[in-house]
């Protein structure tokens, strides 16, 4: 993992500019695009934890999730805590 932000960045950024080039290929397998898109993911989470244990920020894509799949995550968040087992409805 990148200790620094601009590190972070650029990584994530490469991860980006990757993702671009392979979605509008023409010729990208999905097993292509899946390692992309993974590539992405990991690059995110890694400059999220590097804002967050540098600076105390929370994670700047968090309102990228929808009202609905918050409560959904918070619901079951709370219902690992709680110790149930059984899905909420």
């Amino acid at each position: 993992m990148a200790k620094k932000i601009p590190t972070a960045l650029a990584e994530l950024v490469d991860a980006l500019e990757h993702h671009a080039e392979v979605v509008t290929a023409k010729s990208s397998s999905s097993k292509r695009l899946g390692r992309a898109t993974a590539k992405v993911r990991r690059a995110s989470a890694a400059y999220t934890e590097v804002v967050a244990a540098r600076t105390g920020q929370p994670n700047p894509f968090v309102d990228f999730l929808d009202p609905e799949t918050i409560e959904s995550l918070r619901a079951e968040r709370d219902r690992i805590a709680s110790g149930k087992t059984t899905p909420v409805d």
